[in-house]
C-alpha cells in the first residue's frame, strides 16, 4: 500500500483530539507524522486541527475539544439565533462552577462563564454538522441568561435581544417563564415583558 494512503482523515471534520485519533487506529508516531506532512496542525497537547478540512468554517467547532463540558452561551448564542447584530472576538462559553480550565489557546479566544448547577444544566442543545459537534443553550435559555446578566451585557443589548425574540414566529413565552422561574429571573422578565408587549 502506498505510504500516503496510510493516513486518511474525514475532511469534513475540523478538529481531532488524540483520543479520537487513537480510536481511528493512529499511534503517537502516526499523529506526529501527520503533523510533519501538514495534515494536522497542533493546537494544544491533545487537540489538532485538520489542515485538509473542506467544510464550512465555524469557531464553535473548537469549543468542546478545548473546553470539555463547555457550552456556547450569552452573546455568542444570541448571535447564533439572530437575536443580536453584536459580534465579539471572544466566544462566550459556560462551564460548571468550580471547573478548572487548564490550558486555553490564543485562538479562538474564549470568554468563560462559571454557571451554578441549575443554570449550567438547563436548556442544552447539541449541534452536529458532519461530525463537528458543539453544545449551545437553546434560544429561550439564552434570552433568560441575557436578562439575568443584563448589567454585564448592557441594557440596550438586552432589550434588543428580547424584542427580536418576541417577534419570532417560534417565540415560546411559556417556556421562557419556566426557565425564568427556575433561574430566579421571573420578576425581571415580567418587568421587561410589561414594557415590550
Amino acid at each position: 500500500m502506498p505510504k500516503q494512503l496510510r493516513y486518511e482523515l474525514n475532511n469534513s471534520k475540523k478538529i481531532y483530539t488524540t483520543t479520537e485519533l487513537r480510536a481511528l487506529g493512529y499511534t503517537r508516531y502516526a499523529v506526529e507524522r501527520m503533523s510533519e506532512i501538514g495534515m494536522l496542525e497542533k493546537i494544544t497537547g491533545s487537540v489538532y486541527e485538520n489542515a485538509l478540512f473542506e467544510g464550512e468554517e465555524s469557531d464553535f467547532y473548537y469549543v468542546m475539544p478545548l473546553v470539555p463540558g463547555g457550552i456556547i452561551c450569552m452573546l455568542s448564542a444570541a448571535v447564533y439565533y439572530n437575536l443580536s447584530t453584536y459580534w465579539a472576538h471572544d466566544i462566550d462559553v459556560a462551564v460548571k462552577k468550580g471547573k478548572r480550565i487548564v490550558t486555553m489557546p490564543a485562538y479562538p479566544s474564549m470568554n468563560i462563564y462559571h454557571f451554578g448547577k441549575d443554570r449550567y444544566e438547563i436548556g442544552i442543545d447539541t449541534v452536529n454538522i458532519d461530525g463537528n459537534e458543539y453544545k449551545i443553550y437553546d434560544i429561550e435559555k439564552t434570552v433568560i441568561d441575557i436578562i439575568y446578566f443584563r448589567n454585564q451585557i448592557g441594557i440596550q443589548e438586552t432589550k434588543e435581544i428580547l424584542t427580536k425574540y418576541l417577534h419570532r414566529m417560534d417565540c415560546n413565552i411559556n417556556k421562557l417563564h419556566r426557565y425564568a422561574q427556575k433561574l430566579q429571573c421571573e420578576k425581571t422578565l415580567r418587568t421587561y415583558l410589561e414594557v415590550l408587549i
